[in-house]
C-alpha cells in the first residue's frame, strides 16, 4: 500500500489540498513539455499537432452502447472498430457532482447492446400471358422521366465537420488521456484545447484515436458524467470514421466491487472488511453510486485491461500483474473478464487488489520491468496512468505549499516508461498527449 492508498481526499475536491506524506524512492527521467498548443480542429493528420495540459486541479472498446438511458441520443453509422460496421444508437445521459487507492470488482448486469435483425420474404412478380394495358402503352410511347433524386437525409442523424473517411486512408494520430477521477469540467476544457471535442462536447477530431487510461470516478465530482461523456464519444468518434477506447483502471474494478459486493466480508490481509469500506476509504462518491446504471455497469465490466496501439503497450497500472492474467493480450484481457462474469468476492478482491500495486517501473530494476512486460505483449514503450507524476517526481514534496508543476507526461525507466496521470486529485494536471512522445 502506497501512501496514496493510505490517505483519503477532502470531503470536497477543492475543500483544501491533502496531505502529502513522503516516499523513500525518487526514479530518474524528463518531463516531456511540448510548445503551446495550436489546436487541432480536424486539420489534416500531416499538419505538426502539439500536446498541451491545461486544468488548474485538474477511454473502452469501441462497441455500441443501446439501452435503457436518459438524455442525449446519438444516431451513427460508421466504420472503425474491430468488429466491423457500426450501426448503433447510444444513449447516454449527463449528470454531476463527487473526492485516496486501496488494496484489491462488478456485477455483469443484464445488458445487451446491438439490434435483433428480422428477414422479411420478398416478393418476385410474375408477368401475366397478355402484356397490361399499361405495359402496351410503353410499348407505344414511353413516358417522361422523373428525376427522383437521392433520398432525403434523416433529420435525427448527426452531422459533423469533416468529411467521411475514403476507402484505404490511414488512421489519424493517437491520443492518450490519463486518470480523470470524477474532473468532467476539467476533462472538457483540455478535450477542448486539443481540438478533439467541440464547445458542446462532440467529438470533432475526425479520424483520430483516442485511449483513456482509466480510472474515471473516485475522488473528483463527477464520475458518472466523466463515463457517460466517454461512451458518447466512443459512439461518435466510430460514426466519424475514428474510435475512442478505454483501459479498466483498479478503481473502475473498486467502484463495481463496491455496487456488486457492497459491505460482503473480503479476505484481506490490510485491514479492510470489504469492497465498500474500501472505496468510500479511496474516495468514493456516493452520488456517482446512486446514479450508477445498467448501461454503465455493462460497458465498465466490458473494458479491456491492456492495449496494443501504434508500438505502444497501454496499460492503467505501472505493475507486472499483468502477467499473472496471460502470456497475450486477448488472455489478459479475458482472464480479467472472466474474473468480472463468474469469480466470487474473493476473486473479485484479488483482481483489484493485483492491479493496485505501483512503481515497477522505477529505480534500477525499472527497465528490466518494462521489458519483461513489452517481451510479452509487444510494443516498444509502455504508455500508464495509475501512479501520480508528483509522487514518482516528489513534487509533493514541495516546502512552499505552491500546487505541483506538472508541465505534462513524465520519461523514464531509459525512456521506456510514459507516466500519464498528471495528479489532478493533488492540485496538479489532467494530461492529454499525442503519441509518440
Amino acid at each position: 500500500m502506497t501512501p496514496e492508498d493510505r490517505f483519503p481526499g477532502p470531503e470536497h475536491p477543492h475543500s483544501g489540498p491533502r496531505h502529502q506524506p513522503d516516499l523513500d524512492v525518487l526514479p530518474y527521467g524528463t518531463y516531456y513539455e511540448p510548445e503551446p498548443a495550436t489546436g487541432y480542429q480536424g486539420a489534416p493528420y500531416d499538419a505538426e499537432t502539439y500536446s498541451g495540459y491545461g486544468g488548474a486541479r485538474y477511454l473502452e472498446q469501441h462497441w455500441p452502447v443501446d439501452g435503457q438511458g436518459h438524455g442525449h441520443t446519438v444516431h451513427a453509422q460508421g466504420t472503425g472498430t474491430d468488429h466491423g460496421p457500426v450501426d448503433q444508437s447510444a444513449v447516454l445521459s449527463h449528470q454531476g457532482q463527487s473526492q485516496g487507492d486501496y488494496e484489491g470488482g462488478y456485477e455483469t448486469a443484464g445488458y445487451e447492446g446491438g439490434y435483433d435483425a428480422q428477414d422479411h420474404p420478398g416478393y418476385e412478380p410474375t408477368l401475366p400471358d397478355q402484356p397490361s394495358p399499361a405495359l402496351q402503352l410503353a410499348d407505344r410511347d414511353d413516358p417522361p422521366t422523373i428525376e427522383l433524386g437521392p433520398p432525403l437525409p434523416d433529420p435525427a442523424a448527426p452531422t459533423y465537420p469533416y468529411p467521411a473517411p475514403g476507402p484505404g486512408e490511414p488512421p489519424g494520430p493517437v491520443y492518450v488521456v490519463g486518470d480523470v477521477h470524477g474532473y468532467l469540467d476539467e476533462l472538457r476544457a483540455e478535450l477542448h484545447h486539443q481540438g478533439l471535442i467541440d464547445a458542446d462536447g462532440h467529438w470533432s477530431a475526425g479520424r483520430a484515436r483516442i485511449w483513456f487510461l482509466g480510472d474515471f470516478t473516485d475522488r473528483g465530482p463527477d464520475g458518472i458524467g466523466v463515463i457517460d461523456l466517454v461512451m458518447q464519444l466512443a459512439a461518435e468518434a466510430a460514426a466519424a470514421g475514428g474510435y475512442c477506447r478505454a483501459l479498466m483502471g483498479n478503481h473502475e474494478l473498486l467502484f463495481l466491487g463496491a455496487h456488486k459486493y457492497g459491505d460482503e466480508p473480503v479476505q484481506s490481509t490490510a485491514g479492510t472488511a470489504s469492497f465498500l469500506a474500501a472505496w468510500r476509504l479511496n474516495g468514493g462518491q456516493q452520488n456517482d453510486l446512486d446514479r450508477l446504471e445498467a448501461h454503465h455497469i455493462s460497458w465498465l465490466s466490458r473494458l479491456p485491461a491492456i492495449g496494443l496501439e501504434d508500438g505502444h503497450l497501454l496499460l492503467h497500472s505501472d505493475t507486472t500483474a499483468y502477467l499473472e492474467y496471460g502470456e497475450s493480450i486477448p488472455d489478459v484481457n479475458d482472464a480479467v473478464h472472466g474474473v468480472l462474469a463468474d469469480g466470487g468476492v474473493d476473486e473479485w478482491w484479488d483482481c483489484f487488489r493485483r492491479f493496485t500495486k505501483r512503481f515497477a517501473f522505477r529505480g534500477d530494476a525499472g527497465p528490466t520491468a518494462v521489458h519483461e512486460l513489452l517481451d510479452t505483449y509487444g510494443g516498444s514503450r509502455i504508455v500508464h496512468g495509475h501512479s501520480p507524476i508528483p509522487y514518482l517526481t516528489g513534487a509533493v514534496h514541495a516546502d512552499d505549499g505552491q500546487p505541483p508543476h506538472i508541465p505534462g507526461p513524465y520519461v523514464y525507466a531509459d525512456d521506456l516508461a510514459v507516466a500519464m496521470d498528471g495528479g489532478v486529485t493533488m492540485e496538479g494536471r489532467l494530461l492529454v498527449a499525442r503519441l509518440p512522445i
